[in-house]
């Protein structure tokens, strides 16, 4: 029985405790508060992984980019359009939210002893000063994950400019890296138990009324992952490349599929680096960089749904965004992005990093935990088109792509 369980697929275990959690919360009721540690003990386990996970998949995402005198713009025009593509796509999750509210109505109630993180009433200026840290080893004991970014980000930059002298540290680093995507890895198997917690206590505590917002967050989530799919990335392909967008789609449709199946970036990188190459006619050099380094830092959906949980949380705990909120929503979700090792459920680690940035509950995690998967497909299959359409860009932009292949990708 216990082979079983272990044989099937992590989605499906999950999904079956969702439907168990929300069945014994409402026949159980608000009693069922009693088992509601073991979700709290879920998302310590999320919490725990959180900035060795980042510094070390920022510091490996960087480093993986190589000789920077070699690579020179390519390395360039790669990242800047991850980062634009990101920063679009969270305003897409956030402007999505606050018309929808999915979150309003929704009174959420602080379990004993809880409390709302402290916002600071900080400037702008303020604000930016504070990202670099004053002890980086201060900043990761504190989990204050933003100057936790900006050091891994320099640090490997840092590194690739060591050349040979650091090669060593980088291998170690990128050793690191796996280490702890295997961990996230191993938390997530303890997933299906924290969501039958988590869904029980959500189901017992506040009934069908909290159905309803879950089901306006995913319908957001797929709606903005459309919007993404459907009008932004379109629109790079024909003003930044200057290529048609079905001969596109038509060529990444294999990965797409194994990206939304799987619901992991990394799983479907030889998938996604094969349809650049044999159908979309980039050459091997620009897309093996271009897609392994996407598959890392290049995480669209994510951003974007990032941005939607963040206002979600808000409006459901009542706490109140300023402009400066909604920018620190903006960095956090962009950065974090980047952040995200291209795992099942590395989302809901990111997803703390946002929340606490701007004074929302992690509690807010407990309300998502159970329907993650069903979001992260899409968002998947969004993150892995994301990092062709970029390999595509700079293929085109370093004369690097043959065009009647890629043109012909109906045929292949």
């Amino acid at each position: 029985m216990l082979n079983k369980w272990f044989e099937a697929a992590l989605w499906k275990r999950v999904l079956l405790m969702l439907v168990l959690g929300i069945a014994t919360g409402f026949a159980v009721g608000e009693d069922i508060v009693a088992i509601k540690w073991i979700g709290d003990l879920f998302i310590r386990l999320i919490k725990m992984l959180v900035v060795p996970l980042i510094f070390f998949s920022l510091v490996a995402g960087v480093a993986a980019i190589g000789d920077l005198r070699k690579l020179g713009s390519v390395g360039g025009r790669a990242m800047g359009l991850f980062m634009l593509t990101a920063l679009i796509s969270v305003t897409t999750g956030m402007t999505l939210a606050t018309l929808v509210r999915p979150g309003e109505g929704l009174t959420i109630e602080l379990p004993p002893g809880a409390t709302i993180p402290e916002r600071p009433d900080q400037s702008l200026v303020e604000m930016l000063i504070k990202m670099v840290p004053d002890n980086p080893v201060m900043a990761m004991a504190e989990g204050q994950i933003l100057p936790v970014i900006i050091f891994a980000i320099l640090f490997g930059m840092a590194l690739l400019m060591s050349g040979d002298e650091g090669k060593p540290l980088a291998r170690g680093v990128e050793a690191a890296s796996a280490v702890m995507q295997r961990m996230t890895i191993l938390v997530m198997e303890f997933t299906p138990f924290g969501v039958f917690a988590l869904m029980a206590w959500v189901a017992g505590t506040f009934g069908f009324s909290a159905l309803v917002p879950l089901s306006k967050l995913v319908l957001l989530n797929y709606l903005g992952c459309g919007i993404i799919l459907l009008l932004v990335y379109p629109a790079i392909l024909k003003f930044v490349a200057k290529l048609p967008t079905m001969d596109f789609y038509r060529g990444i449709i294999d990965a797409q599929a194994v990206a939304f199946s799987t619901a992991s970036s990394n799983a479907t990188l030889p998938v996604t680096l094969r349809c650049v190459q044999r159908n979309l006619g980039v050459s091997k050099s620009i897309s093996s960089f271009a897609v392994a380094l996407g598959a890392t830092v290049n995480m669209n959906g994510t951003a974007m749904y990032l941005g939607v949980i963040a206002i979600f949380g808000a409006q459901a705990f009542g706490v109140e965004l300023t402009a400066i909120s909604y920018l620190m929503i903006g960095l956090t979700a962009t950065l974090g992005a980047i952040g995200t090792a291209g795992v099942p459920g590395a989302g809901l680690i990111m997803m703390s990093l946002v929340l606490s940035a701007i004074g929302v509950p992690l509690e807010t995690i407990a309300f998502v935990a159970g329907i993650n998967h069903l979001l992260d497909m899409m968002r998947t299959m969004t993150n892995v088109t994301g990092d062709a359409v970029v390999a595509v860009s700079v293929g085109r932009m370093a004369g690097e792509i043959d065009v009647e292949e890629y043109i012909s990708a109906d045929d292949v």
